[in-house]
């Protein structure tokens, strides 16, 4: 071949490929924004934060955590069959002042939740004022407050592993404290998982979407996913380690000197409780 053919050959190469691959490509995505998916993330956060919570350890003021269980129910129980207001208010009253020492995030949450549950109720409730109870909307309303707020108290007081292993005191079955235990680590587990993915969805997110809400379907499969592969692992080690139904738990903490104060003044409230109800009747 002559070096006249050998430089055609290159030309006509050159000649066969399509005009517009030789163009240049300028792509701009649209902007858009990801509202959505940050504000997904924030929820998430904010229930993993409180499941993470550990600022209210006990101090020397503090029972132990089956002293709190069986104070907080009685206080609740208290006030759910109180008909004295009054009675109510010094419940509330008592709330304030332990609530007086609680760490700054504990705190903020605890009010925020027991004021929007007790206001909540006091809309549900508001009817009976037209209809001649019109202190029933108040009293429900404080009620809710009080128990909402002992119940979330002893919760962000108290390390979640020690709240599970105080319910062996009260012989509750070793399977109901098995599955407490694997539901709280695999929220935070396929919290985390779900942060992964909303994340991922953001950096790989390029364009304008129409449709935002549908990709939470695809978040929500993935973590359906790694839901069923975490109980399937868990069944496997169960059954390679010979699980009978026996689950050992960590002895719950013994009882202090400071629990007899705590028990005292569950007393006192019972016999104020008692005294004021029988001045009702």
């Amino acid at each position: 071949m002559s070096q006249e053919g050998q430089a055609d050959a290159p030309r006509s190469a050159a000649q066969d490929i399509p005009s517009w691959l030789l163009e240049p490509e300028h792509y701009e995505p649209a902007r858009d924004r990801d509202g959505f998916i940050g504000k997904s993330m924030l929820s998430i956060t904010g229930v993993l934060a409180s499941f993470r919570l550990d600022d209210g350890r006990a101090n020397r003021f503090s029972p132990s955590a089956p002293a709190k269980l069986i104070v907080g129910l009685g206080i609740i129980l208290l006030a759910s069959l109180s008909r004295n207001y009054f009675f109510v208010l010094v419940l509330l009253a008592a709330l304030l002042v332990r609530a007086c020492v609680l760490p700054a995030r504990a705190l903020k949450r605890v009010a925020a939740v027991s004021a929007g549950a007790a206001g909540l109720t006091f809309l549900i409730m508001l009817p009976a004022v037209f209809i001649g109870q019109s202190q029933s909307a108040l009293l429900v309303a404080t009620k809710v407050l009080v128990s909402v707020g002992c119940a979330l108290t002893v919760a962000q007081t108290t390390p979640y592993n020690e709240l599970t292993a105080a319910l062996r005191v009260f012989h509750v079955p070793n399977l109901f404290i098995l599955t407490i235990d694997l539901a709280l680590k695999n929220i935070v587990r396929l919290g985390d998982i779900a942060l992964e993915v909303l994340t991922a969805l953001r950096l790989r997110s390029v364009g304008r979407s129409r449709d935002k809400r549908s990709s939470i379907g695809g978040v929500g499969g993935v973590v359906f996913l790694k839901t069923n592969e975490a109980a399937q692992t868990t069944y496997d080690a169960m059954c390679c380690r010979g699980f009978e139904g026996d689950y050992p738990t960590p002895p719950a903490r013994p009882w202090r000197a400071v629990d007899a104060a705590w028990f005292a003044a569950l007393a006192a409230a019972v016999v104020l409780f008692a005294f004021l109800q029988g001045a009702v009747s």
